[in-house]
């Protein structure tokens, strides 16, 4: 599977606004912002991208799936479970 990501990639600033009391609480509790928001982007663009994947290949998906469904499995009349 291709990478997510160039996680070597240099960082860069950006300007964020974010809710003050969010904010005060977090550098309260020593969070590292930076870190946190890089996290949390990883895990929405992961889950974007597998479900653009699934969207992408929906039409092979379900063409596999009523093979399966006409014809079984390759290697059905093998199996001991």
């Amino acid at each position: 599977m291709a990478q997510l990501y160039d996680s070597a990639a240099p960082k860069k600033a950006a300007n964020l606004s974010i809710n003050s009391d969010l904010l005060r609480k977090t550098r309260e509790l020593n969070i590292n912002l930076s870190a946190t928001l890089e996290r949390a982007l990883k895990e929405e663009l992961s889950k974007r991208e597998a479900a653009q994947w699934v969207e992408e290949n929906r039409a092979a998906i379900r063409s596999y799936n009523d093979f399966v469904e006409q014809h079984g499995c390759f290697g059905d009349e093998f199996r001991e479970f």
